[in-house]
């Protein structure tokens, strides 16, 4: 009965799609005067952080649309935001694109009127998290890992080679616990972090991909992270609060994007980052534009401003993140001649990049669907 059901909510799905995609646009046209987005933290700047990253300005100087932006701290905030509407973009993490395009609160684009599309890594240009049944959902926009973020005065001597040091209880190389000084990610798509990770150390699990969990193995994932709430001090969601935590609260390792080790660096703290042996996950973000935009002229000029190889590389020095077009890697002042390298360009193939959880997947047993994920870890961040 499920895989029935599963298979009408796919048919009826797609004859949305097509819908949608005989609708797409044809042209763009004059620009309405503005254009909403809802986007991570440091993802779209105009200059007033730091004046030397300015994306905003020009774009609206030539385009005469008004970039307005609410930022989320999390990609539920992010599928939140676009059931309430008002916007025209939002730049989408896997763990969301796949819900608000099956919620239908984003439309198929026409990539045809995206000049700058054959620009894009090849990697990325038909990724599932953003192209559903042939049709484009976003133009992608950067990509990274969800790093191990430490204290080098902590592990002076050599860096953290396991995630072990932020899921079990150990004695630092500084003769101190870790229990209460470090943190984990405010989200259940963090789930599948500790499936990585046992994914590497009991392989007796069968784990293959951690947003696939069979009842026994999410069991097993959970169990973990059960463990790990005796050690966490904060669970992290607002990169601002982390950058705080690790400067002031004396936390000395987690999970982090490179944006606030990017931040904490410039500020002199003594931290570093690492992908661990067990690898990571990560985040391919894509921008989206709402199904029911008010601004879709602005909305696609955006998009293509937004592979603009200038903004891209200005964009991953910033927030420590890889390019969607790899020109932007070349000649950049502010990310350096080795800018891309040092941000993780070699490191795709390492990461497991965060994907909407769904019942329907290549195991017999059946696969734990992403609102048990939500339940089940908010019951552990309330010690349950």
């Amino acid at each position: 009965m499920r895989n029935a059901c599963t298979s009408l909510v796919t048919a009826a799905f797609m004859v949305t799609t097509m819908t949608a995609a005989a609708d797409m646009k044809k042209s763009v046209g004059s620009g309405e005067g503005q254009v909403n987005i809802v986007a991570w933290p440091g993802y779209i700047e105009r200059g007033q952080t730091d004046e030397n990253y300015d994306w905003v300005t020009g774009f609206e100087q030539e385009t005469g649309c008004k970039v307005q932006v609410k930022t989320a701290s999390t990609s539920d905030e992010m599928v939140a935001l676009m059931n309430e509407g008002g916007f025209d973009l939002v730049t989408a993490s896997g763990d969301a694109s796949l819900r608000i395009i099956m919620g239908e609160r984003v439309q198929p684009i026409n990539i045809d009127l995206i000049p700058s599309w054959d620009t894009i890594d090849e990697r990325l240009k038909e990724s599932p998290w953003h192209t559903l049944d042939g049709a484009h959902y976003g133009v992608p926009y950067q990509w990274g890992a969800n790093v191990l973020m430490y204290n080098t005065e902590t592990f002076k001597d050599k860096p953290p080679t396991s995630w072990r040091v932020v899921f079990e209880e150990m004695t630092l190389p500084d003769g101190t616990s870790n229990v209460g000084r470090v943190q984990a990610f405010d989200g259940a798509i963090y789930i599948a972090d500790a499936a990585l990770y046992l994914k590497y150390h009991q392989p007796e699990l069968g784990i293959d991909d951690p947003y696939e969990l069979n009842p026994e193995q999410y069991k097993a994932a959970l169990d973990l992270l059960r463990e790990q709430r005796k050690l966490v001090g904060r669970y992290w969601h607002d990169a601002f609060v982390q950058i705080d935590d690790f400067t002031n609260e004396g936390v000395i390792a987690s999970s982090a994007w490179p944006f606030q080790a990017n931040i904490l660096k410039a500020q002199g703290e003594p931290v570093a980052t690492v992908i661990p042996k067990e690898g990571a996950t990560g985040w391919a973000d894509t921008t989206m534009m709402h199904a029911e935009a008010a601004n879709p002229n602005c909305a696609y000029m955006w998009m293509e401003h937004s592979l603009n190889p200038k903004l891209q590389g200005d964009l991953a020095s910033w927030f420590g993140s890889v390019p969607v077009v790899l020109e932007a890697c070349k000649d950049n002042e502010l990310l350096g001649e080795n800018g891309c390298e040092n941000n993780g360009l070699q490191n795709f193939d390492r990461i497991s990049f965060w994907r909407t959880p769904v019942s329907n997947c290549s195991d017999p047993a059946g696969c734990v669907p992403y609102y048990r994920w939500v339940t089940d870890y908010i019951a552990i961040l309330g010690g349950r």
